[in-house]
């Protein structure tokens, strides 16, 4: 009969792989978790799954992110992958802009949306929860004149206004009671230099993001612009007439515009 016994020198040995052994498994587990990144929650898959949906404008109309996502989100804007994927879009639009050249008769333009797109308002939305939007709470945010520049946007604005095309900022702010605070936030966030700051007047107010910015980008067209690059969050900025000859979407899961 076989002895099933260890000897004394293997069960020595065994003692002492037992910890490399224990420490293997741990690290197996923590790279499987880190799979579920940028949250922490069980359902963070299907998280993902609906911030795709958003960037790919399958969904519409929601007002606020859904509740088992708001972890989801929060960690998607503030622990590297939303700059990772803002950067290679900029990367994008870079790319795409040394490929076109700027005719020399000053008509060559670019449009760029501002909220979320030059300037952020994620402090705004994460003191929020991302929850529904609220007219008059955003409105003492912005006139605070305290939203941070996206920094790889304003990369790719000046190398625009380097290049000699003419940069438009569109937006769907109301111009009589955020226009200066805008302009003064652009200005210390460096973006200066542009063609005009265009913002949504009384004969706009009530109308959707998307028909407005529609109307705004024809009338550019008849002035004689020619519109080689459209920029924003939201598809409401790409989408509607005269939206040029390419458009590129900036991610952004913390809200929607129609």
């Amino acid at each position: 009969m076989v002895s099933r016994t260890l000897a004394p020198w293997r069960q020595l040995m065994l003692l002492a792989l037992l910890p490399h052994l224990f420490l293997s498994a741990t690290v197996v587990v923590a790279r499987q978790r880190q799979c579920l990144w940028p949250g922490q929650a069980s359902d963070d898959a299907g998280c993902l799954s609906w911030r795709v949906m958003v960037e790919a404008n399958n969904a519409r109309g929601w007002s606020t992110v859904p509740a088992q996502c708001v972890g989801y989100v929060n960690g998607y804007m503030t622990r590297g992958q939303y700059q990772r994927d803002l950067a290679n879009v900029m990367d994008q639009a870079s790319a795409y802009a040394d490929e076109i050249a700027d005719d020399a008769d000053g008509l060559d333009a670019w449009v760029f949306d501002i909220d979320d797109t030059c300037l952020s308002n994620l402090l705004y939305y994460e003191a929020k929860q991302f929850g529904a939007y609220d007219p008059l709470a955003f409105k003492a945010w912005a006139s605070r004149e305290a939203c941070p520049g996206i920094h790889p946007v304003l990369g790719l604005f000046t190398t625009l206004l380097d290049k000699g095309f003419k940069v438009f900022l569109l937006s769907g702010r109301d111009e009589e009671t955020l226009g200066s605070c805008t302009a003064a936030n652009l200005e210390a966030e460096g973006f200066s230099g542009y063609e005009r700051l265009i913002m949504r007047t009384p004969e706009y107010r009530g109308q959707s993001s998307s028909i407005f910015k529609s109307a705004i980008r024809r009338q550019l067209v008849d002035e004689g612009y020619r519109i080689r690059g459209n920029v924003g969050d939201q598809w409401s900025d790409l989408q509607g007439d005269s939206v040029g000859d390419r458009v590129f979407k900036i991610p952004n899961p913390m809200y929607f515009v129609p």
